[in-house]
């Protein structure tokens, strides 16, 4: 394929060429087949341009825009033991013991910084679920904004010695974490 500079730059040279022998004395006038693959040219070079301008922008926009992690994803199950050996052989990672202060959870370190952490519900009334903790700069804040969107808060802000601090909202019957180290 030709690239559109240089398909470009090739009928840009015949426009000039066939202006300078204007000046000469001699008529010269481009064809419309000329000017129609001038047109296309030029075309494809404008469209180039906005596209590398979009994709810049984009990239601007991103690097202004803070990525969203998932800083502990919590299953709660009654197959606690289960669960634990089947993400271990699907996924290569290894489970803790139990750490009370996370509900006797057994957790598994993540390549990516994050942990998994599997535990039986503490409660009769705790449904099993699935429940992802993103990790916020600022949690009061971030309570904050989900109650502005219309969420409930389950459990605000609260501290757990050597872990951080988290909180859980729920919108839309979803329930929602968040995470403060």
């Amino acid at each position: 394929m030709v690239h559109p500079y240089h398909c470009f730059l090739v009928h840009l040279e015949s426009w000039l060429s066939s202006l300078n022998t204007l000046n000469t004395g001699e008529l010269q006038v481009m064809n419309s087949k000329q000017i129609r693959i001038s047109m296309l040219c030029l075309a494809s070079l404008l469209l180039l341009g906005a596209t590398a301008r979009l994709q810049s922008d984009r990239t601007v926009q991103q690097d202004d825009e803070k990525a969203v992690q998932v800083h502990y994803l919590e299953i709660v199950t009654k197959e606690v033991d289960d669960t634990c050996k089947v993400l271990a052989d699907a996924h290569g990672i290894v489970f803790s013991d139990s750490i009370p202060v996370l509900g006797n959870a057994r957790t598994a370190d993540l390549p990516d910084g994050g942990r998994i952490g599997v535990r039986a519900p503490m409660r009769e009334t705790e449904a099993p679920v699935v429940r992802p903790y993103l990790l916020v700069d600022d949690i009061e804040a971030a309570v904050k904004a989900a109650e502005r969107g219309g969420a409930q808060v389950a459990i605000p802000p609260m501290t757990l010695p050597n872990q951080g601090t988290f909180s859980i909202y729920i919108l839309g019957g979803i329930e929602h974490g968040l995470w403060q180290h």
